[in-house]
């Protein structure tokens, strides 16, 4: 046999078993020279109060409808020894009373004990209550002794069987409503608990605004946010907070819309609201889903303000959601909306000594918040919402010049609406568009592009709202897949190399409660005891922890990475780590290896490579596997000025290279 053929026959057994299977990729970053400067509000956070996310969700909240102001005032509350068609001789009654129409708190509780022995109410939480043992959870209550000589009020955690996991008790001491405190400390934990109340004494009692929170929340604030729902976001280090939604701030009729107003001040004297979400799908109908406004604008500003993100908040322009009512107001009648916003601004940013300055101060915050945003409507489309916005853009300038202002281009990423709102809005100069996509996996690879050939010298975009979807918009069978993650990150290069365009962007929704949702999917999922990010949040978190401050150019063959060989490619620098951080998300079946051609600055030898893959497109996180797909992190050392690169099958990796 000639040597010649030996060697064909090597090299064909090589191929065959896939060592040069794929031709080696050389990607070059130019080190030393700023295509643009990366917006300190890249990558952020998008809450809604949707599925739970509020009440029963961030706001640590324990007791559903506390103060009886549900549709249904006795939502939530259960009398298991009582019949209301009967005199109940034997135990009791609780019946609902209407202190007045006018005002906000509407309702309290009249309870009447005929037989101290018999009677007890129990609430039943947001699907329960998550109870830890030996923690502390604060009660608060009003009560107002209306006759008879009920001595006591006895509260108690029950389990399963109504087994006692803890107790306490008032004692209640004159007819005039006052507030009483008292602390439980679980001997169990718990996911399912209850919230019992029985009396000694019989007669007729008054009860309105029965709190209990955790005494271990976030920053230790007295009835604040849930501690580890915080956590996985200030882990993010989000450049923004969006909030409060969503389709929630337009509600399904105007009535129903988010006034922001009726969020602020004493928590007491917040009114109740149906949540927008509450039987939106047949598929997972909440009608006990409301809304206490506990997490109201200023809990949200402070959010803001604990884990570093500039706040933005969304307010209605005067339309109520499309998908529902559509209800407009008319247009002579918009000024109270516009109003809105102006004083939401002095909220924000006015002295001590403005009216709604004042406000924020007296609930304890003297120091400005720092607004820079505002967003003008969710994502209403046509002719009536740029003829609100024009009279929102012109009131708000006129006041406030340093205030950007975000529009909205509709609910879709194409077609009609979308293409009307643009041309309108540029028309306009305005400065930011919010676009929403959900889409398939394919669509999110396919789309890298998108932003390749926007002008430049026209509106910046926010990238409001996008998540890719393994069934389809609104589909309860939609999962958190690995497949949607790593497709989100390739989509997510190509929105950090049009940093010049693309200023803002955000997932969504945010939060899910493992038995209180209604869309799916969701960045964070959480049950009454515990939460987990999903592989999305890890891609998320991934991006924005690696945002940089200036972008470079990274090309292959002198052209964007934008699917070649399945791979995808942005590069930053960070001036003050000065670092060069690279990102390469590989959707292929097939590992590959990369060539990364640093030119430019001088770099250190040792850096980082931080990965996150999973084998399969349908591998998810879960409750039982939470860190299932998570970034792994190992040492890298740089042995030349080109870095070479090892991607696993169907990941996203990130390279960390100090500069000298």
């Amino acid at each position: 046999m000639k040597p010649n053929l030996i060697t064909k026959i090597t090299l064909c057994g090589l191929l065959l078993n896939g060592i040069y299977s794929q031709a080696q990729t050389t990607l070059e970053v130019n080190t030393t020279k700023t295509i643009t400067k990366i917006q300190p509000t890249m990558y952020g956070i998008f809450f809604e109060d949707i599925n739970f996310a509020a009440d029963g969700g961030l706001y640590a909240e324990m007791v559903k409808n506390r103060s009886f102001e549900f549709d249904d005032p006795l939502m939530g509350w259960k009398q298991p020894k009582s019949d209301k068609h009967n005199y109940n001789t034997e135990s009791g009654i609780a019946v609902p009373v209407q202190f007045s129409k006018k005002g906000t708190n509407h309702n309290y509780c009249r309870i009447t004990v005929k037989d101290a022995k018999g009677y007890e109410i129990i609430n039943e939480g947001f699907r329960g209550m998550g109870i830890k043992s030996g923690a502390k959870y604060n009660l608060t209550l009003k009560a107002s002794k209306e006759a008879g000589n009920i001595s006591k009020i006895i509260i108690q955690f029950i389990g399963k069987d109504d087994k006692i996991l803890g107790e306490t008790s008032v004692v209640p001491t004159t007819s005039e409503w006052k507030e009483y405190t008292a602390q439980l400390i679980p001997t169990a934990t718990e996911a399912k608990a209850k919230l019992r109340f029985t009396f000694e004494g019989t007669g007729t009692i008054d009860l309105d605004m029965i709190s209990l929170f955790p005494q271990d929340t976030w920053n230790n604030r007295k009835n604040g946010l849930r501690k580890d729902l915080v956590q996985l976001l200030y882990d993010m280090k989000p450049g923004f907070l969006r909030f409060p939604g969503g389709c929630i701030v337009e509600g399904r009729t105007l009535a129903q819309r988010y006034q922001w107003k009726k969020t602020v001040g004493e928590v007491d004297n917040r009114e109740s609201l149906v949540n927008r979400w509450n039987t939106e799908f047949a598929h997972k109908p909440t009608p006990d889903y409301f809304q206490s406004f506990g997490l109201g604008f200023f809990e949200y500003f402070q959010l803001s303000e604990d884990i570093g993100a500039s706040p933005l908040p969304i307010l209605s322009c005067g339309m109520a959601c499309q998908f529902n009512t559509g209800e407009l107001v008319p247009m002579d009648q918009l000024d109270p909306y516009v109003q809105d916003a102006i004083d939401l601004i002095e909220f924000a940013n006015g002295s001590i000594d403005t009216p709604w300055g004042k406000v924020r101060s007296d609930m304890g915050h003297p120091k400005p918040f720092n607004l820079k945003f505002i967003g003008v409507g969710n994502e209403q489309w046509g002719t009536d919402y740029i003829e609100r916005y024009k009279v929102f853009e012109k009131a708000i300038k006129s006041k406030h010049p340093e205030i950007t202002i975000v529009s909205g281009s509709g609910p879709f990423p194409e077609g009609d609406y979308f293409e009307y709102a643009q041309s309108e809005l540029k028309k306009l100069n305005a400065e930011i568009i919010d676009e929403h996509y959900y889409k398939d996996p394919k669509w999110f690879r396919e789309n890298a592009t998108r932003y390749d050939n926007y002008d430049r010298k026209g509106p910046k975009i926010f990238a409001g709202e996008y998540a890719a979807q393994t069934v389809a918009i609104a589909s309860p069978d939609n999962k958190n897949s690995w497949e949607c993650a790593f497709s989100e990150a390739a989509f997510m290069t190509g929105m950090e190399r049009n940093a010049e365009v693309v200023h803002l962007t955000s997932y969504a929704p945010l939060f899910a409660h493992e038995e209180g949702w209604q869309w799916t999917p969701d960045m964070i999922w959480f049950n009454n005891l515990e939460s987990f990010g999903t592989p999305n949040y890890y891609v998320q978190k991934l991006f924005a922890n690696n945002k940089g401050t200036d972008l470079l150019s990274i090309t292959k063959d002198g052209k964007a990475l934008i699917g070649q060989n399945d791979l995808f490619a942005s590069a930053v620098k960070d001036v003050n780590t000065k670092e060069v951080i690279v990102k390469v998300v590989n959707t292929s079946a097939k590992a590959q290896e990369v060539t990364v051609d640093l030119k430019g600055s001088k770099l250190q030898s040792k850096g980082t490579v931080i990965t996150l893959t999973s084998p399969k497109l349908e591998d998810e996180n879960s409750f039982a596997s939470p860190k299932k797909i998570s970034p792994t992190e190992s040492e890298y050392i740089l042995k030349s000025e080109k870095a070479q690169l090892s991607l696993p099958a169907y990941s996203v990796t990130v390279l960390k290279l100090k500069m000298k």
